[in-house]
């Protein structure tokens, strides 16, 4: 299955993106190679595989298998603002949403 430049457009028409002609090409050829990729993976044999709604090891009944819930210390104030490129006192400051 090709896909065509046309496609490309309507589909960044559809996501609100404009593209230069060399984008265009690129995202063409990219396009294709994961066409191409889906194409591959319809090759593969899953018969007699079920199919799974998640990566998770499950038990007998399906549900899945989790780990306990156990309290820890919390990081250090200053560990866990270390890195902050913007910070108070004791907190990480960000911008006012509205």
């Amino acid at each position: 299955m090709a896909i065509t430049r046309d496609e490309v457009l309507r589909i960044a028409a559809l996501a609100n993106l404009e593209f230069s002609e060399t984008e265009l090409a690129d995202f063409t050829a990219q396009f294709q190679h994961i066409l191409q990729y889906i194409e591959k993976l319809k090759e593969v044999a899953i018969d007699g595989i079920a199919p799974t709604s998640h990566i998770a090891r499950l038990d007998q009944a399906g549900t899945p298998l989790l780990r306990e819930d156990e309290a820890h210390p919390s990081l250090p104030v200053e560990e866990a603002l270390g890195n902050a490129p913007d910070r108070g006192d004791d907190h990480f400051r960000v911008p006012k949403v509205l």
